[in-house]
């Protein structure tokens, strides 16, 4: 989860929600945690790989399963495009680069981790524990410096103050941001034991993520004030990092941006390659998303989604990309908690509360399009309408 997500959504939340940023993040947190319960608890109960997709399978959901799973693949290469968005303006910032190198090492980001994946190295555990682990470290580093230098006049500095109400707006812009414990589930079946500690790890790991984009939050606001934030909310982080401990700071966030960045890129284009072979062997995808190189990877789902992530990166805006990605998981929660809420027995509690927080920031999120990024509601909705309408019949032909 913090593998790329708080780099572009930290300016995009404070422009939003002004001084209220950080409980935006804590809003939508809560409701990532009650999620990352009822997705671990439906996968040690239904003992399945495929997230929602085997959710809906279970419960005799078959059609929706397949509309479903193409939005969230339409999800996850937003969120690639973002990952991709950020790798290549974080390195260019350093160098003093403009447009054309920022899309330069977008293309060359995606075709290095394109290629990463059809040789089969798609998922480097130990090297993105090791990146993980350094980002987190660089992340915290700067949160303690703007914390230790605790100055409340900052989270609003330069811009005029919001109401508290705005925090619901900043929490529906960032769900691309805590929608990471998703891909875990793919990897169900080859854990060890997975039902003695699935559930409690990826709970807690997600109350820790929580932890960290409200301490990164505060502290970087803290350093550099709002609107510095929001002027500069394709850097965010390097800015602040710059303003606190000079060029030393500028390097190592640099560093971390685009080490994290490039592996929540590999680690999702690897999943989501993952789950479109799944989906398509089940006959929800044309049979050529399923087919598998001489490594037994997707390599067809793995070229197309890095290509089309990598155009988006291209031509897209950091807010329409990172609300649309939003919407989209916001929906997935919604569902998945209210699976949940109808198949856990006993433990329902968390399930509908997650259901209701995830229905009403999606109320919102709908609500902040339609003034802000019409033209991205409007393509989002006429995908879902085509996905559930004419998916069925596209896939008939291709049958």
């Amino acid at each position: 989860m913090v593998g790329g997500g708080i780099y572009i959504a930290l300016g995009v939340v404070i422009e939003a929600s002004g001084q209220w940023a950080w409980l935006s993040f804590l809003i939508a947190g809560l409701a990532a945690v009650l999620t990352a319960h009822s997705y671990a608890a439906l996968t040690n109960r239904f003992q399945a790989s495929g997230g929602v997709f085997d959710f809906l399978e279970e419960i005799d959901r078959k059609g929706w399963a397949g509309s479903l799973s193409w939005l969230l693949l339409l999800g996850y290469t937003l969120t690639i495009s973002v990952y991709s968005y950020a790798f290549g303006n974080y390195v260019a910032h350093a160098f003093g680069g403009g447009p054309i190198t920022i899309r330069v090492l977008v293309a060359g980001v995606m075709g290095g981790m394109i290629a990463l994946n059809l040789a089969g190295a798609g998922k480097l555990t130990a090297v993105e524990t090791v990146i993980v682990s350094v980002n987190l470290l660089i992340l915290l580093a700067l949160a303690g410096i703007g914390i230790w230098h605790w100055s409340p006049d900052q989270l609003s500095a330069g811009i005029a103050p919001k109401s508290l109400p705005a925090a619901w707006l900043g929490a529906a812009a960032i769900f691309v941001s805590y929608e990471g414990f998703q891909l875990l589930t793919y990897e169900y079946g080859e854990m060890k034991n997975p039902r003695n500690w699935f559930l409690p790890v990826l709970v807690s790991s997600a109350v820790f993520v929580v932890f960290v984009y409200v301490a990164v939050t505060l502290g970087a606001t803290m350093i550099s004030g709002a609107a510095t934030m929001i002027e500069r909310k394709d850097v965010a982080l390097s800015v602040a990092a710059r303003e606190a401990v000079g060029t030393p700071g500028l390097v190592a966030m640099t560093v971390a941006a685009a080490f994290a960045t490039s592996a929540a890129i590999n680690s999702t284009l690897f999943s989501t390659a993952k789950l479109t072979g799944r989906v398509a062997d089940d006959g929800e995808l044309p049979d050529g998303f399923g087919h598998r190189n001489g490594q037994g990877i997707p390599g067809r789902a793995v070229c197309l989604i890095g290509t089309i992530a990598a155009a988006l990166a291209m031509l897209g805006s950091l807010s329409s990309l990172v609300e649309a990605a939003s919407l989209v998981f916001i929906a997935t929660f919604a569902v998945v908690n209210f699976i949940a809420a109808r198949q856990l027995d006993g433990r329902s509690w968390p399930a509908w509360s997650g259901a209701a927080l995830s229905t009403l920031i999606g109320v919102v999120l709908v609500y902040r399009l339609l003034n802000k990024h019409p033209w991205s509601l409007a393509m989002i909705l006429a995908l879902v309408v085509g996905i559930i309408f004419i998916r069925p019949k596209a896939l008939a032909k291709c049958q």
